[in-house]
């Protein structure tokens, strides 16, 4: 059971994952997200503090951030990583249609017409 949950652990920490970038994402667009990242997270912005992966959820921090960074800078590792983040991240579930009232005819008669537009019936 420990090795279900450290392969858990390993791609929910994944450094593709933590920063929201595909394994192709280049150098210069990896350092760039991290970077918006870590200003988002310094100003506590709900929207940086999870992320998605195959596993379910993440939590994003600050250490987080600079660790997926500094990982993928050295070639090596990232190729680890590109391996391991090949899934795509589980999508949230869609929010509920909101219900909406049935449908009337279009030839049906509807005797609040005038008082649902504004006007007052006739005297």
């Amino acid at each position: 059971m420990a090795d279900a949950e450290g392969t858990v652990e390993r791609i929910r920490d994944n450094p593709f994952y933590v920063l929201g970038v595909p394994p192709t994402a280049a150098r210069a667009e990896i350092e760039r997200e991290g970077q918006k990242l870590l200003g988002m997270l310094e100003l506590g912005l709900q929207s940086a503090k999870a992320y998605a992966t195959p596993v379910g959820p993440g939590e994003r921090t600050t250490d987080k951030v600079r660790r997926a960074m500094a990982e993928l800078r050295d070639p090596e590792r990232r190729l680890e990583h590109e391996l391991w983040a090949r899934l795509e991240p589980a999508a949230a579930a869609p929010a509920p249609e909101p219900e909406l009232p049935p449908r009337r005819r279009a030839d049906a008669p509807w005797p609040d017409a005038l008082a649902e537009l504004g006007w007052s019936a006739p005297r």
